[in-house]
Formats: C-alpha cells, sequence, structure tokens
C-alpha cells in the first residue's frame, strides 16, 4: 500500500485508537489487492476468512435467493465489511463484488478475532461499528416499509447530494440497474419515478442528477432523521 493509503486505514474509527502493537500484529498478516470491475469478493454462505477495508473504488453488497439477486447496500472508500461475520467466525450473510477497479486491504480473520479479544479500544470500536450498522438496518428497513418507491428515491438523491457537498448535482457512481435494486424497484420503476421527479424538481439525464427546486423535492421527500439519519 501506499504510505497516505496506509495512513488513511489507520485513521479509520475501527482501528485509530488501538495499541501500536497491536495494529501492527492485524496487518503483519494482511495483503493488499487490486481488483478488477466486477470481480468476485465474497459468496454469502461461505466461512468468513478475511475482514476487507476498501481503500478505494466501489463495492456492492447482495444477496441472491431462488434464482433472484438484490443490491443490500453500495460501499464507498474508505470502509470496512464482513466485520460481524468475522467476529463471530461464522458465514457470510452477503455477497461482494467490485464495481469499478478496486483497492481492497485483507485482514486474516483469525487474527481479528484474537486481538480483539486482548484490545479494548479495538473491542469497543468494533462494538461501536456493529451497533452502528444495526442502526442502520433498521433504517433501511424503516424506509422501505413506510416509504413509497418515489419518495425512497427523492430522499436518496437528498442524503447523496448532501454527502457529495450539496452543490445540488451529482453523478451517479453506478449503473442505474443497482441504484432501482438498491432502492428496492426495478429499474423499469425506477425510470418511471425519475420522471416523475421532474415535477418535484428533479432533472435527470444519463447518470446525471440535478436539483433544480430543492423545496419541492423536501416537501414530496419528507426527510426523517429517525429514517435518514
Amino acid at each position: 500500500m501506499r504510505s497516505p493509503d496506509w495512513i488513511t486505514v489507520r485513521a479509520l474509527p475501527l482501528f485509530c485508537d488501538m495499541e501500536e502493537e497491536h495494529f501492527d500484529q492485524l496487518i503483519d498478516g494482511a495483503f493488499c489487492h487490486r481488483f478488477p470491475k466486477y470481480a468476485n469478493l465474497v459468496t454469502e454462505g461461505d466461512t468468513a476468512d478475511f475482514l476487507y477495508v476498501l481503500v478505494d473504488g466501489l463495492v456492492e453488497l447482495y444477496g441472491t435467493h431462488d434464482g433472484q439477486k438484490t443490491t443490500l447496500d453500495v460501499m464507498q472508500p474508505v470502509g470496512s465489511f464482513t466485520l460481524a461475520a468475522v467476529i463471530r467466525d461464522d458465514v457470510y450473510l452477503k455477497s461482494a463484488r467490485t464495481l469499478m477497479p478496486s483497492q481492497i486491504l485483507m485482514i486474516p480473520a483469525q487474527t481479528v478475532r484474537q486481538i480483539y479479544r486482548c484490545d479494548h479500544a479495538f473491542a469497543d470500536a468494533i462494538v461501536n461499528e456493529l451497533a452502528e450498522r444495526y442502526r442502520c438496518t433498521v433504517r433501511a428497513l424503516k424506509s422501505v416499509k413506510l416509504r413509497n418507491g418515489l419518495e425512497r428515491l427523492a430522499n436518496w438523491i437528498l442524503c447523496t447530494d448532501e454527502q457529495q457537498g450539496g452543490q445540488r448535482s451529482f453523478e451517479l457512481t453506478f449503473d442505474k440497474r443497482t441504484l432501482a435494486s438498491r432502492l428496492g424497484m426495478t429499474p423499469e420503476n425506477l425510470s418511471r419515478n425519475l420522471a416523475v421527479l421532474t415535477k418535484h424538481g428533479v432533472r435527470s439525464a444519463g447518470r446525471g442528477i440535478v436539483i433544480e427546486n430543492p423545496s419541492a423535492l423536501m416537501q414530496l421527500a419528507k426527510p426523517n432523521s429517525l429514517i435518514d439519519g
């Protein structure tokens, strides 16, 4: 890894407070790999063998059942995934693949569990991260249960714009089919909902999204801090 990448990983909330000696042990057997687009990283049902840290790129977390596939989340750098399965020494509940060329740090699961038992700061960070992910799951479930597809899309646009600096325009970093799956709708429903949003101050072309009337979009979305964070 490049030195700036290493510093970025060390600064993550999961690792930043752990003892230097333990951090060195954690990454001693780790390796960083550059994966191409659409590389399969994790298969649901397999036993967890690594903690993955996305350093650069984009990763889709998804589930499958009876020939169907749904996107559960799209991860952007820098952050970890597979943490719960690693700590429990259990199987992965989600599959993962890259959506663009990605640099990923892979830390052996057994080493993570060993240091978890002896570094209190690291253990606290793991508890906090898993708690936050649980809360994110509850928020996502509430959004699916309490909102229709148009409202979920409207709130996703508002949240994404805020995350990207509030410029009222941004480019999708992944394709619309993945976005539709992430929001729990078909690609056809996504297209129809984007067309409807033109009446609520949103213009889209290709992967570009422009918020022309934030007030109208907010009125439709009715954002809720207990759902949207």
